[in-house]
């Protein structure tokens, strides 16, 4: 124990808490009112008992002697079964007469054997060296045959060959499409009415057409019912005033100990255990770690010359030669040749008159006429005459 801890600690006294007794009932006088809000409030009825469902049990009473015995035993018939022989073999083990007398099974079965070390078939780690110097040949240089290479055949380029057959100008749509003649449609659009500048505008809509105002009864005015205030004087007395009893409570006494403090006459040196232990010490701030330079600094005068232009040698530039072409138009003294493919293949054929645009198409006999008012006609086949 320290010296202060042994100037500053003074046993006490201790004391023992002091606990709560708690008060002794005492039964309030009077009788019990036993009734609930659930009495007052429910009036009981008669209650009639409740018809039953299900319908009533109908025993049926047969005459006659009942015969007790049942299919089981009437069926069944008991089978003469012989006992079966054990199959188990005879117990052959015996107690030793000795203690830890009898083998176990591993000192039964097991043989020792001498335990040979196995054979290392690592390789050694150390590198062989060659006794015969290195040639530089390699399985490629030794197997590798040089073959001569055939010539590339080159296709010749076929000549264009215009064909002979002239030019057909027709299309799928053009060979299987039949035009049939029928009615001219009708456009749905209204009839355009030009309103002049000075019309007066009427101001009915479809809105105003379709829903016509109907009048609309104020709301009613719900009446406050007036606050008539209870008769007689209000009673402001709860539970808790007319059960709770108050009673003085002792205060409770301080569980630390009184202060023992010593009255010294001399003064207070402000001296602790921590200021006489470690003292301070005098330190001073320390300087910058600098790393020492290794380059020393040039004594003589610079006389303005790096190492760029004392090394580097000027050389004349070249111009780039520009690979453009020239952007001057082609003049040519021969006259210029307007003949195209189009103009020396095109065969021009004689226009036919679709058939649809007569009223009875030749060659087409009529039909039928759908809903939509469209017209069918049939090709007609001419007959094959027999020869």
């Amino acid at each position: 124990m320290s010296r202060k801890q042994r100037s500053d600690f003074r046993p006490h006294e201790i004391v023992p808490q002091p606990r709560h007794a708690p008060e002794e009932y005492e039964p309030k006088p009077g009788e019990m009112d036993l009734d609930t809000t659930y009495k007052q409030n429910f009036g009981s009825y008669q209650v009639q008992p409740v018809a039953i469902v299900r319908p009533r049990e109908r025993r049926q009473v047969k005459k006659g002697k009942l015969d007790t015995v049942p299919t089981y035993k009437d069926d069944y018939r008991a089978w003469d079964i012989q006992k079966s022989e054990l199959y188990k073999p005879e117990q052959t083990y015996y107690p030793p007469t000795v203690k830890f007398g009898n083998s176990t099974t591993f000192q039964d079965d097991y043989v020792p054997q001498e335990t040979q070390p196995r054979q290392n078939f690592k390789p050694s780690n150390v590198a062989k060296r060659p006794t015969v110097p290195f040639h530089g040949d390699t399985s490629h240089r030794l197997d590798y045959v040089a073959h001569q290479l055939e010539p590339k055949f080159a296709r010749p380029k076929e000549v264009y060959r215009p064909s002979p057959r002239p030019f057909e100008d027709l299309t799928t749509h053009r060979c299987a499409f039949r035009g049939l003649f029928g009615e001219t449609a009708k456009t749905c659009r209204p009839a355009h009415a030009r309103v002049a500048q000075d019309a007066r505008f009427e101001g009915s809509t479809e809105f105003r057409e379709s829903f016509q105002p109907w009048e609309i009864r104020p709301p009613e005015a719900k009446s406050a019912q007036e606050y008539v205030p209870p008769a007689g004087a209000m009673q402001l007395h709860s539970t808790s005033r007319l059960d709770y009893v108050p009673y003085q409570a002792p205060r409770v006494a301080p569980l630390r100990p009184v202060s023992q403090r010593r009255k010294d006459k001399f003064p207070f040196r402000g001296r602790s255990t921590t200021q006489e232990d470690f003292p301070a010490w005098e330190s001073s701030r320390r300087g910058p770690i600098k790393k020492q330079q290794q380059i020393p600094n040039p004594s003589g005068k610079f006389d303005g010359l790096s190492t760029f232009r004392s090394h580097y040698v000027p050389h004349e530039p070249v111009p780039t030669q520009s690979c453009k072409p020239l952007n001057a138009a082609f003049q040519s003294s021969s006259p210029f040749d307007d003949v195209t493919m189009y103009s020396t293949e095109y065969t021009p054929k004689q226009q036919e008159v679709c058939p649809a645009s007569y009223p009875s198409p030749p060659g087409y006999v009529f039909e039928t006429t759908n809903s939509r008012g469209h017209k069918f006609f049939r090709k007609i086949t001419p007959a094959v005459e027999a020869s």
